[in-house]
């Protein structure tokens, strides 16, 4: 079973956000587990997307308080680490989806290319050496899953 990082801001506009719900139903409906930052924006967007499709998310929060996750978290794993956790959503993630985002999606994306892992980004803040640009939900989570290149 494919673990699939989604990664992206703590707060999004319409738009990002109906792409992060659209990515988490889609990665549900293929069997992946979420793997996310546990907190709002579109790591809420995409964990409710998911669970509308019966999927399993996981979030890793900066914090100690494990209360501090979105409701749509099945499991919580509080690091007390900040920006740190970013290294854990990683390395966990056999794949990333980065949508939109910030600073900490842009580490969370150099962090995953400089390790080797496939990055596929929607409306990325940046372009990096190796990330793969995607315009929709479904293109990104194709490319996600397709077999390393």
């Amino acid at each position: 079973m494919k673990q699939i990082g989604v990664i992206g801001s703590g707060s999004c506009v319409e738009d990002i956000c109906e792409i992060a719900y659209n990515v988490g139903k889609l990665l549900a409906e293929r069997g992946c587990i979420i793997i996310n930052g546990g907190l709002y924006g579109v790591m809420e967007a995409v964990s409710s997307g998911a669970k509308s499709k019966g999927g399993f998310v996981v979030g890793i929060i900066p914090g100690k308080d494990k209360n501090q996750a979105n409701k749509f978290c099945d499991v919580v794993i509080a690091t007390n680490m900040g920006h740190a956790r970013n290294m854990i959503i990683v390395h966990s993630s056999d794949a990333i989806i980065s949508i939109g985002g910030e600073f900490g999606t842009i580490s969370e994306m150099s962090i995953a290319l400089k390790e080797g892992k496939k990055v596929v980004a929607i409306k990325p803040p940046v372009i990096l050496p190796n990330l793969i640009i995607a315009k929709t939900a479904k293109e990104a989570v194709e490319i996600a899953l397709e077999d390393h290149r």
